[in-house]
C-alpha cells in the first residue's frame, strides 16, 4: 500500500470517528445518555464533523491534482465517508435529534448503493453506476443537515433574528432521505439492464 497525502486524510477521517462519537460519552453524560450534551459538547462534535467533511472533499482534489489517485485510495475514501455519516446518524438517533426510519433509509442505501457498486465493477460495469450529480447533492443536503443537528442550539443572528439551527436540520435531513431514495432509484435503473439478465 502505497501512502500518500490523499490516503493520510482519508485515514485522518477514520480517526475521527471514535473522537467524535467520545464527545457525546464524557463522564457528564455516562450516566445520563438521554439528556442532551452540553452545548461545547456539540461545538466539538459540529467542528470534528466538519473537519472529517473537509478532508472528504480535500483528499479527491489532492489524488487528482497531483495523481496520486490508487485502487486502495479508491476504496478507502467512500468506506471513511460512509463510517463518519453511519457514526453520526447513530449518535443522533441515540439523542433524539432524527428519527429512526430517515437514519434507517440514509443508512441502508449507503449499503445498497456500495454493494450494487461492487457486483458492478466486478461485471466490467463499474462506469454505469458511477456517482451521478444527484448523488452529489444528496450528499451535500446531508452533510449540511447533520452539520446543524450536530449543533442542534440556535443561533442569535441579532436584528436578523434567531437562526433555527434544530427545525432547518430536520427539514434538511428529511429532503436528504428524499434524496437518498431518488438516487438509489437511478442508480438501480442504471444497472437494471445487467441486472434484468441475471
Amino acid at each position: 500500500m502505497k501512502v500518500n497525502i490523499p490516503t493520510m486524510l482519508t485515514w485522518l477521517r477514520i480517526l475521527l470517528i471514535p473522537v467524535f462519537v467520545s464527545a457525546f460519552y464524557w463522564p457528564e453524560n455516562l450516566h445520563k445518555l438521554s439528556a442532551m450534551p452540553s452545548h461545547m459538547v456539540n461545538i466539538f462534535a459540529t467542528i470534528v464533523f466538519s473537519i472529517a467533511a473537509v478532508t472528504d472533499w480535500l483528499d479527491g482534489y489532492l489524488a487528482r491534482r497531483w495523481h496520486q489517485t490508487s485502487a486502495f485510495g479508491a476504496f478507502l475514501d467512500p468506506v471513511a465517508d460512509k463510517l463518519m455519516v453511519a457514526a453520526a446518524l447513530i449518535v443522533l438517533v441515540e439523542f433524539g435529534r432524527v428519527g429512526a426510519i430517515v437514519s434507517l433509509i440514509i443508512i441502508g442505501r449507503e449499503i445498497a448503493v456500495s454493494a450494487l457498486r461492487e457486483w458492478m465493477a466486478g461485471e466490467g460495469q463499474a462506469s454505469s453506476v458511477g456517482v451521478a450529480i444527484i448523488g452529489k447533492v444528496k450528499t451535500a443536503v446531508q452533510m449540511l443537515a447533520i452539520l446543524f443537528l450536530l449543533y442542534w442550539d440556535n443561533l442569535d443572528l441579532g436584528s436578523m433574528g434567531i437562526f433555527k439551527t434544530r427545525d432547518i436540520g430536520h427539514v434538511l435531513i428529511v429532503i436528504a432521505a428524499f434524496l437518498t431514495l431518488v438516487s438509489m432509484a437511478y442508480y438501480l435503473k442504471s444497472a437494471w439492464p445487467k441486472l434484468k439478465g441475471k
